[in-house]
């Protein structure tokens, strides 16, 4: 076993030992290249990042890329170039890595949710177009839990309607929908590299885009740059500081380099997951839609079945941290979250989305869990799914 996980729990009197949800996959390769850079003269807009922002450029097939201090500041930006602002509505769901989503108030426009397909969790194209207004400007769409949403048909409604069309990739990285890589589909692609995403260097992101004058605004609005430093005016538009550190960006350069590596090494934990919920009944299994041709989970999340509250998906959480086992709930919906409450969305709006996300459940997922340490989580899993009273045993 990685020495990174040479105290993860086993059984359940190692309480002083604990499974992660989440542990980088970090290497030699990253250590070198964080060395090097420390030993550099640059820490800010140093080499790094053009170098990795031409490689995630070329790995997903996109003509630019601008790495930036977070996903969500990529979509802040990106909103800002396509001129989204006060007055403007963006359609996306409430199911989803809400740091990206939370960029549209940031910007002064309001976000209108729709609610999602009830098996890839992805915002479903139909219930989109039923939100679209006048003030409608652009649809923002998630790849949830590295599951692509339906691309085709929400570009067809993106152009019917004259919108701008962006797109969430951070959960799936490597994933791939009708031979392309997640990431490819969007006027403007974000990915986040915080845990717990595959790839991972502690804090940063990626605005991709086919458009060069898209391209050029965001390297523009991104920050004050060296080369403007004599300069007295910045023109029209204020930059911000949001861009990502060498430091960063090295990291993520070494990650990049290694995420074939990375995505095999978690495919594998996937299987080992996959054989032991064989036995585990009321679980609904994970989903690929017909025009999937491969998804990289970011977590590894299961559904429970309708005799769980979602209480007793609470509960369930609370027994495995008592055994070491960290676990978590997907998300708590936006239109649950009491920002947007105060805009009027309440619970009852969104059925699907409150449906999967009642009892959506995530387990630890990362390249250090061991085929011992899976049997662990998911036996664990179903003792405390019987400690809740959920139903006759699960075995």
């Amino acid at each position: 076993m990685d020495t990174q996980t040479d105290t993860a729990a086993h059984t359940a009197d190692d309480l002083g030992d604990w499974i992660f949800l989440s542990d980088p996959d970090i290497t030699t390769d990253e250590l070198e290249a964080t060395v090097m850079t420390l030993r550099s003269n640059q820490l800010s807009a140093g080499p790094n990042v053009l170098a990795f922002e031409q490689a995630m450029a070329s790995y997903v097939g996109r003509q630019h890329a601008a790495a930036v201090g977070s996903g969500t500041l990529g979509l802040c930006l990106s909103l800002k170039v396509l001129g989204i602002g006060p007055g403007d509505e963006v359609i996306t769901a409430a199911y989803a890595w809400h740091q990206i989503a939370h960029a549209i108030s940031i910007v002064g426009a309001t976000p209108i949710l729709a609610d999602i397909d009830y098996w890839s969790g992805c915002i479903d194209p139909v219930k989109a177009a039923e939100k679209i207004t006048p003030r409608t400007k652009a649809i923002l769409a998630s790849n949830i839990n590295g599951h692509p949403a339906d691309w085709q048909a929400l570009r067809h409604l993106a152009d019917q309607h004259q919108l701008r069309l962006i797109e969430d990739s951070t959960e799936a990285i490597g994933s791939r929908y009708q031979g392309q890589l997640t990431g490819s589909f969007g006027d403007v692609a974000i990915f986040d590299f915080s845990q717990p995403s595959a790839l991972c260097c502690g804090q940063g992101g990626m605005v991709l885009t086919d458009d060069p004058t898209i391209a050029s605004e965001l390297g523009y609005l991104r920050e004050r740059r060296l080369s403007d430093r004599t300069s007295v005016s910045v023109g029209s538009r204020v930059p911000w500081q949001a861009s990502m550190s060498d430091l960063d960006a090295a990291i993520g350069l070494a990650q990049l380099r290694r995420i074939d590596e990375i995505l095999m090494k978690r495919k594998q934990v996937e299987a080992w997951y996959h054989k032991e919920m064989q036995s585990f009944e009321g679980i609904k299994p994970p989903y690929l839609a017909e025009h999937i041709d491969e998804v990289h989970w970011m977590l590894y999340m299961i559904h429970l079945g309708k005799r769980f509250t979602g209480s007793a998906r609470n509960q369930i959480i609370e027994d495995m941290d008592a055994n070491s086992v960290e676990s978590a709930i997907y998300c708590v919906p936006l239109h649950q979250q009491f920002y947007y409450q105060q805009a009027g969305w309440h619970r009852g709006l969104l059925p699907n989305t409150e449906r999967i996300a009642d009892r959506s459940l995530t387990l630890p997922f990362h390249t250090h869990l061991d085929e011992d340490e899976v049997k662990y989580i998911v036996k664990t899993l179903k003792d405390a799914s019987v400690n809740v009273g959920a139903g006759a045993a699960i075995y």
